[in-house]
């Protein structure tokens, strides 16, 4: 059931769902497409769903115009000057320069990404997917020895790889084969931790079992905010 709103100049729509539970408080979500759902108790009245939306109006549009403003952000790159790129969760402008003989490459200093490359946004685009992955690799392997050293139970650092994935930041096979997403150096180091030991954690429980949350909180216990913020960002990051 899609109802509508309208707070100060602008209107919202919100989707209606309504859940199995009989009582219960009516909870409000903003997701990062800017889309809004409320869920309810099974057999809640519209209105009195209507006035619950209503009391947090102003919360609403400003997570829904929070969420607007990242999703401008994911457009087609050109890869020119004065784009901004993630590293490790923080922005920094790119800056072009045409290779003219001059070996192609990428340095990151003075809080810029320094591209030296045909002016191609191909071209440009290659060095820059270069240069994270050699980053990720390095962070990736650092951040492996120091956080399998904190889980007792683990004997040995596992083997690992990394592979550009579209909507997942990591795996682990029944295996054992635990796969990165280069992508995730883009975001910040707590976020890649959380990646890092939601897999290792896959390791000994291979599903998403009571007793594995019980492991990853042990591991992280802040990693709901962490998962959560990485979730909020994650359309960022991977666009490309």
């Amino acid at each position: 059931m899609r109802q509508t709103f309208t707070y100060g100049q602008e209107q919202f729509s919100y989707e209606v769902a309504f859940t199995k539970k009989k009582i219960g408080k009516i909870a409000i979500h903003v997701f990062p497409d800017a889309s809004v759902r409320v869920d309810a108790p099974e057999g809640e009245t519209a209105s009195k769903v209507h006035a619950a939306v209503l009391k947090r109006a102003r919360w609403i549009k400003r997570h829904v115009n929070d969420a607007r403003a990242l999703r401008e952000d994911i457009l087609p790159r050109d890869y020119v000057s004065g784009e901004t790129f993630f590293y490790l969760g923080r922005r920094y402008q790119l800056k072009v320069r045409s290779a003219n003989g001059v070996a192609s490459g990428v340095k990151f200093y003075r809080g810029a990404f320094h591209v030296t490359a045909n002016k191609d946004k191909f071209a440009v685009s290659k060095q820059l997917r270069k240069w994270y992955r050699e980053r990720a690799e390095e962070m990736f392997s650092r951040r492996f020895d120091e956080l399998t050293s904190q889980l007792r139970w683990l004997k040995e650092v596992p083997s690992w790889r990394m592979v550009a994935m579209k909507k997942q930041w990591g795996s682990c096979s029944p295996a054992g084969a635990i796969l990165l997403n280069p992508h995730l150096i883009k975001a910040p180091r707590k976020c890649i931790d959380y990646v890092i030991l939601h897999e290792l954690c896959h390791l000994k429980e291979h599903n998403h079992s009571s007793r594995f949350y019980r492991m990853l909180s042990q591991a992280m216990p802040d990693w709901k905010r962490v998962k959560s913020q990485l979730d909020n960002m994650a359309e960022l990051y991977l666009n490309e």
